[in-house]
């Protein structure tokens, strides 16, 4: 079976599940390069609208795989999975095996396409790091979370946890569950704004779908440009800096004559046609 498995739930909306179960999912290079993979054809693909990200079994991600070795099997998609092959030391093959995992992290958040974790289980180190790179998190009672690479050895600051988290609960609280790297359940996740909803077990991909659909319904440019646009802006130095942006973003996606079919579709009481991309 492929380490990453796709499959159109409806039309647009594609589900990546992550299919190491017998490993709780963890990362290893072969299941990252063919996430790269996956990744990489949903980019491509304007008729995919909206992605959900879930694992197989009773685990989202357990992080890094600790046990297995750098094999990625055939013809790796990266220049860094081909150098794991090639690294002349512990250290290269160290930093190739690094950047193979977090470059994926940051697919995912450059996606053009939103992309929602369904959380059902352990998501921790590694993949807590890819839940945080989701646009948007819902989660099954079993979830938990956790920033544990402190716990063995080295800095919490790793895959974008040091980014995101600190966005996504403020400072505070980033700074104690990463200095402590303790795991923490799902009802915390929620208190804090990191999961939206907690769901049945069993149910979490199916609250996913119901916000894509959502997503989905808008038009396929306005979706892109306010993703792209929200993650820009909340890097912004200034409000003058994001407002800038907002009004450009907006020049460019009334050009496309997507408003004017809104302001039709109102008038004419009927849902709009949207261009595809």
């Amino acid at each position: 079976m492929a380490d990453v498995l796709s499959r159109e739930a409806e039309p647009g909306i594609v589900v990546l599940t992550l299919n190491r179960p017998e490993r709780r999912n963890a990362l290893s290079p072969a299941l990252l390069d063919s996430l790269h993979r996956a990744l990489d054809r949903i980019g491509g693909d304007p008729a995919v609208r909206v992605v959900i990200l879930t694992g197989a079994g009773d685990a989202f991600c357990s992080g890094a795989d600790m046990k297995g070795g750098v094999d990625i099997g055939e013809e790796p998609s990266t220049s860094t999975g081909a150098l794991l092959h090639l690294a002349q030391g512990e250290v290269t093959r160290t930093l190739a095996a690094q950047e193979l995992m977090a470059s994926a992290f940051e697919r995912v958040h450059r996606l053009r396409q939103p992309v929602i974790a369904a959380v059902n289980g352990a998501a921790v180190g590694g993949g807590f790091g890819l839940a945080l790179a989701c646009d948007i998190r819902f989660a099954s009672p079993t979830a938990r979370f956790g920033a544990v690479f402190i716990t063995r050895g080295v800095s919490a600051c790793d895959m974008g946890t040091s980014y995101f988290l600190p966005r996504l609960v403020g400072a505070s609280r980033a700074a104690e569950l990463m200095l402590t790297g303790r795991v923490f359940a799902v009802e915390e996740a929620r208190e804090m704004g990191l999961v939206l909803d907690v769901v049945d077990e069993g149910d979490v991909v199916d609250r996913a779908l119901a916000t894509a659909r959502l997503i989905a319904a808008n038009p396929p440019l306005g979706v892109w440009m306010t993703k792209e646009t929200m993650w820009q802006t909340i890097d912004a130095p200034s409000l003058r800096h994001a407002l800038d942006m907002e009004n450009r973003t907006q020049v460019m996606c009334t050009a496309t004559g997507e408003l004017s079919e809104a302001f039709a579709a109102f008038r004419e009481h009927r849902p709009a046609r949207w261009k595809p991309l």
